[in-house]
């Protein structure tokens, strides 16, 4: 869509609302009026020079919300800068795919878009600060987790190279237990002047145990600079019932630094993919679960339940109550998670919490 530019018998304070397409090396900025009509489009640099041309760029309107597509990754350093200009941004999704099929892609159209999903309040996110501590935790938690899936396609490997290895290597592996397979295979000594296939089987497991041992050590380390990270800010939630380290570190992931965004218990439940979707249609009246969501948030809820179902006595009972009543495990699962995210809420978001100050 060709640039378009603002009649000059408009004034140059009149309200506006601005949507941003942002990418890696450039972001397109589109401005529309409260009715909704095109008035100029324009790209901007990714750079710090470039985010001050488009504040610049927008100066002279009365700029009534920005909308910035991806404020969790090419538009963080551009949030950062139009949140400290005092400029109020607001998180936008992608156009889905049947508006692109009818209307194309491009970077005027998707910032266009944009602009009209905060003019018409599709969009109403305000995007994380990532500035503060939670910023820090997510960084080293994905580290640590990107380890721990690493080391599991590891052992993984290291099992089925055993199954094909020679027979007089396979039957000294095969029976023993992870830690001492790792141990073994660290102490492989490869003879290439004899078997290639058997030289070769010892090499590729040698190198994998030591694969897995590079990654343990990785990931004892990232553990510890994890607890450190959380203590501070998450005392109180690490000393509910069944909240562990990682369970603890996803949820404030989910929540940012900013806290105060996710105002209700309802709109926390609704992130993670707890809280009940309407699914009603003349006079029956039903609800449907809930698959949208953060999933790996839903999947912290899920952990601190499943354990809260082990060890935690309240919980037990409150299982045994409802099975009486008729539901299914799976049933008063959803239920609990809807409890425990809106008791994680409360924690987070009481005024002695750290992050809430």
């Amino acid at each position: 869509m060709a640039s378009m530019t603002k009649p000059a018998s408009e004034s140059s304070l009149d309200a506006v609302y601005v949507g941003i397409d942002t990418h890696k090396y450039v972001h397109h900025a589109a401005l529309i009026d409260p009715l909704g009509r095109h008035l100029t489009d324009r790209p901007f640099d990714a750079t710090t020079a470039g985010y001050q041309a488009l504040i610049d760029w927008i100066a002279d309107h009365q700029v009534t919300a920005i909308g910035v597509e991806g404020t969790g990754s090419y538009g963080t350093g551009l949030t950062h800068a139009l949140t400290a200009a005092g400029h109020t941004v607001i998180d936008v999704d992608r156009p889905d795919r049947k508006a692109r099929r009818a209307n194309g892609k491009s970077d005027p159209v998707d910032a266009y878009a944009a602009a009209t999903a905060v003019a018409a309040g599709r969009a109403s996110t305000t995007p994380k600060t990532r500035d503060g501590a939670v910023e820090a935790i997510r960084l080293v938690h994905n580290a640590r987790r990107q380890a721990v899936t690493m080391r599991a396609t590891a052992i993984t490997e290291l099992k089925a190279v055993i199954l094909t290895t020679p027979p007089q290597l396979r039957e000294q592996l095969a029976p023993l237990t992870r830690a001492a397979l790792i141990t073994r295979c660290l102490r492989l000594r490869p003879d290439s002047t004899g078997d290639r296939v058997l030289y070769a089987a010892k090499l590729a497991l040698r190198s994998t145990a030591r694969r897995i041992t590079t990654l343990t050590t990785e990931i004892d380390e990232l553990q510890r600079e994890l607890e450190d990270l959380l203590h501070p800010v998450a005392e109180g939630l690490l000393a509910l019932p069944g909240v562990g380290t990682d369970s603890a570190a996803q949820l404030l992931v989910a929540f940012g630094d900013n806290p105060e965004r996710i105002t209700t218990a309802a709109q926390f439940a609704h992130l993670c993919g707890a809280a009940p979707i309407h699914a009603s249609s003349g006079t029956r009246v039903r609800h449907r679960l809930n698959r949208g969501g953060n999933r790996q948030a839903n999947r912290a809820l899920h952990t601190i339940v499943t354990t809260r179902l082990r060890t935690d006595q309240r919980t037990r009972a409150y299982l045994a109550k409802r099975t009486a009543e008729g539901k299914t495990r799976r049933e008063i699962t959803r239920c609990l998670k809807r409890y425990v995210a809106r008791e994680i809420h409360h924690h987070i978001t009481a005024p002695h919490a750290p992050l809430a100050t």
